[in-house]
């Protein structure tokens, strides 16, 4: 996986924090405090084991330990950790759970051609 991160670091939303807005970046983020809002990047979203989001995030890969409300959209994959928690709706490409973890979601998992679709928009022909 590409490492998305800023001065070897990836963004952070700390414990003690709490964002109303939505959040669009091409880095990597960990939300160890509250947003509600969105987040959408190119990188990778962590949820972790005190974070929460109420929203929604679009993202090439997640790794959840927190809790999650809303919708997620994962090109890549989905890891769920076995404290987390995530409800509403959930597009991904592929999803790893641990033993422990609650999904209460409507989940739909990208086919091939999905997956295809969107890289072939970033293609430029000669």
């Amino acid at each position: 996986m590409k490492n998305n991160e800023t001065n070897g670091q990836p963004n952070r939303i700390e414990k003690s924090t709490k964002i109303k807005g939505d959040i669009s970046s091409d880095a990597d983020f960990r939300i160890d405090g509250t947003l509600e809002g969105s987040i959408v990047t190119s990188g990778k979203v962590v949820i972790g084991k005190d974070g929460y989001i109420n929203g929604s995030v679009s993202c090439t890969y997640a790794d959840v330990e927190g809790k999650f409300n809303g919708k997620i959209d994962v090109k890549e994959s989905l890891s769920l950790k076995a404290t987390s928690v995530v409800e509403g709706d959930v597009v991904i490409g592929k999803l790893i759970v641990e033993s422990g973890a609650t999904l209460n979601a409507n989940c739909s998992m990208k086919t091939a051609t999905d997956v295809k679709s969107i890289v072939g928009k970033n293609e430029k022909t000669a």
